[in-house]
């Protein structure tokens, strides 16, 4: 397996985020590169995860065919010839396009995330069981880790260029964007029911993801980013699901743990450099993405 640490394109670099490159291909489009590389706890390791960014690109890519409320979005192509035939100075460049690169139309996104959750878990179930609600809303009482909820609920979020994004209610995003905040909502909830749906079907529970949206130069509100990946979302083993307990999870949840057990064992301070991943970790962790792509699509992960 082969892997990808950074990307180095002859386009104008927007940003290197955690995990994406950005790049700017004209005035009207970005290429979005994503890397191989992982975090865990705030931190970007060395070790990069063989496919973990075609499958991000590919899961995402997948989605945006898949469901009519993903509908308008900001893809234009997500594989290597397509995006070469409508930007041919990356030619030379096809190999590290292959699988991982998506062209998008350039957005100007909006300042929230869309947050759905289905399933009471994570910061959801810390509120919860802190206050009883979830994104300021009471929720009834008696519930467990890992629930569901009917119906899924919006749960916005800021932002956070660094650190932890914090959840905040709708009334704040409605004070910020007035009739906008409901368009969000309803559209990421549309989004979110059909998507698990689809995934129920093919064995993997969506606990809660989130969405990107952005406006287009025309005024359309697109979706935009990863949309449904591994790292956006909680993607769970149907058949492992049990509530009152936390769950199993198709993710970097291998490194997490390897991370976790030395941080108990006083082995890592949780701050950066992280310590080496083992090739076991690492290679659990990439089998675990590629695997929740072949449930959603059907089909093992070709990269092009």
């Amino acid at each position: 397996m082969t892997a990808l640490r950074e990307s180095a394109l002859p386009l104008p670099l927007v940003r290197r985020g955690k995990v994406r490159e950005v790049y700017r291909v004209d005035a009207e489009r970005l290429l979005l590169v994503a890397s191989d590389r992982i975090s865990a706890f705030d931190v970007v390791l060395d070790e990069p995860v063989p496919d973990k960014g075609a499958v991000l690109t590919q899961v995402s890519a997948f989605w945006f065919d898949a469901l009519a409320a993903a509908q308008p979005h900001h893809c234009l192509a997500a594989d290597a010839a397509s995006i070469v035939r409508a930007v041919p100075a990356l030619a030379p460049h096809r190999e590290a396009l292959a699988g991982r690169a998506m062209l998008c139309r350039q957005t100007t996104p909006v300042p929230f995330e869309c947050v759905v959750r289905g399933y009471l878990s994570g910061s959801a179930w810390k509120e919860y069981q802190r206050s009883g609600t979830l994104a300021g809303e009471p929720l009834a009482p008696g519930l467990r880790e890992s629930d569901r909820l009917d119906p899924p609920i919006f749960s916005p979020a800021t932002k956070a260029e660094t650190g932890h994004d914090e959840n905040v209610t709708f009334a704040h995003v409605e004070r910020s964007l007035g009739g906008l905040a409901r368009t969000l909502r309803e559209r990421s909830i549309a989004i979110y029911e059909e998507a698990r749906a689809h995934a129920g079907r093919h064995g993997i529970i969506i606990a809660d993801t989130k969405f990107e949206f952005g406006t287009a130069t025309d005024g359309t509100l697109l979706l935009i980013d990863e949309v449904l990946t591994p790292d956006s979302s909680r993607f769970w083993p149907a058949d492992r699901y049990a509530p009152g307990r936390g769950q199993p999870s198709f993710d970097k949840q291998p490194v997490r743990d390897y991370l976790d057990g030395l941080r108990k064992a006083g082995s890592w301070n949780g701050e950066a450099p992280g310590p080496r991943l083992p090739a076991d970790v690492i290679r659990a962790t990439s089998d675990r993405y590629r695997e929740a792509y072949r449930l959603l699509a059907g089909r093992p992960l070709e990269v092009r």
